[in-house]
């Protein structure tokens, strides 16, 4: 007789009992899913990993310090058998089965009257595979087939287009340090769905030629301006394309918020009513040096680092910087948008006690098929910068953590 294929189910597990016998590895799996869905989680077992025990002392779980007993089951609603016990699995899938609650076991699927798929999350869906061959069951197979479809939901490559009416509104999106790869998987998703992106020239110039043709992309460098300063008709497009109910990305580089006027935008976009949603981005202060192998922190050489803006030069009186206090931290020092007062910023730490032989790192272009690093110390950053022809974008690092780590090659192109 042929077997019937499981019927696939949803189970809102909200409040209701579920029986987990057994604190192993399956159960270390399991229970953080379990946990999510809102369920009163039961684990019953002598033993447990440290990761499970961590989700008992938090109370996330309830835990009985013993063996399965008959009865465990009475008041379930499902049930996880995977004890390393058969006798104890095979009595407690019995009781399953008598007590009408669907279970899963570890040991002998088979045996068990539910199956657990292979599942995956993209925003508000829940991607679930089951093997309904039960000769080639191949859980590998199933976990590939799910990675693949949860992978092309979040990059944009499964395009599945929303039928509903969408929200018109702006999604402020960190781009990251440039390569296209290091977006949020976030961030990627929104790309795909935009209707209209309004991009810097920091950001990751890649993902454009991703779009579909139809997403309208705009330069924010070259807005007309008219009576406006050039963040004031940036905010003014985001407002305009949201009031058309179009979905609109405002792409940045970076993170938003670092040193991307981000929270201009938002403020403008509040005080016109437009909904918003910031996407963060992994700022180019930390993966950029760690691309050109060098840590901002690392143990016996830097406890802290700090990151500044070096687009104004330390005796212009509109910088906010407290250069001479900066001179005296031990820590690593991230300079960025500072290639042209590279000079400056030298001389006045070094005027108020900086090493001007602390080690510096220039990485030109950094993530990208670009980047390149140039090494100098305090004394002679701003000649180097002239003589090796940095040009921005170009991150600086100050500190002891450059020669700290093996230089690395060439990205490949």
């Amino acid at each position: 007789m042929a077997e019937h294929p499981a019927y696939p189910v949803g189970l809102r597990l909200t409040g209701r009992r579920v029986v987990v016998l057994g604190g192993g590895q399956v159960a270390q799996r399991r229970l953080p899913a379990l946990v999510a869905a809102g369920a009163d989680v039961l684990l019953v077992s002598p033993q447990a990993t440290p990761s499970v025990e961590a989700m008992a002392d938090a109370d996330e779980i309830t835990w009985l310090k013993r063996p399965y007993q008959e009865g465990d089951l009475a008041d379930a609603w499902y049930a996880l058998i995977a004890t390393s016990d058969a006798d104890a699995n095979t009595r407690a899938s019995a009781e399953a089965e008598r007590h009408r609650v669907w279970c899963v076991r570890s040991d002998d699927a088979d045996q068990a009257t539910a199956w657990t798929p292979a599942t995956g999350h993209s925003e508000g869906v829940t991607v679930a595979v089951l093997t309904t061959d039960a000769r080639g069951r191949d859980p590998r197979h199933t976990a590939a087939i799910r990675d693949a479809v949860v992978e092309g939901l979040r990059d944009g490559t499964l395009v599945a287009p929303h039928h509903r009416t969408r929200t018109p509104g702006v999604a402020l999106v960190g781009g990251g340090p440039g390569d296209p790869d290091l977006i949020t998987v976030r961030g990627r998703r929104l790309l795909g769905e935009a209707d209209v992106v309004i991009t810097d020239h920091l950001g990751p110039r890649d993902l454009l030629a991703e779009l579909s043709p139809n997403v309208e992309v705009i330069d924010a460098a070259k807005l007309p301006y008219g009576r406006f300063m050039a963040q004031e008709a940036i905010n003014e497009a985001l407002i305009e394309y949201a009031r058309q109910g179009k979905s609109v990305v405002r792409l940045k580089g970076g993170d938003p918020f670092v040193y991307g006027r981000g929270m201009e935008e938002v403020q403008a976009l509040a005080e016109a009513g437009i909904p918003c949603t910031v996407v963060p981005g992994i700022s180019s202060s930390i993966s950029v040096p760690g691309a050109a192998g060098i840590p901002v922190t690392h143990r016996g050489v830097a406890h802290e680092f700090t990151v500044v803006s070096g687009h104004i030069a330390p005796d212009d009186e509109r910088s906010l910087v407290d250069w001479p206090s900066l001179a005296k931290l031990t820590g690593t020092l991230v300079i960025l948008m500072g290639v042209g007062t590279i000079g400056k910023v030298a001389e006045t730490l070094i005027a108020h006690g900086k090493s001007p032989d602390a080690p510096v790192a220039l990485i030109q272009e950094g993530t990208t098929a670009g980047q390149r690093r140039v090494d100098a110390t305090l004394a002679t950053v701003g000649e180097t910068v002239r003589t090796e022809d940095v040009k921005p974008p170009a991150v600086i690092v100050i500190g002891e953590v450059v020669n700290v780590g093996p230089k690395p090659a060439a990205p490949r192109k």
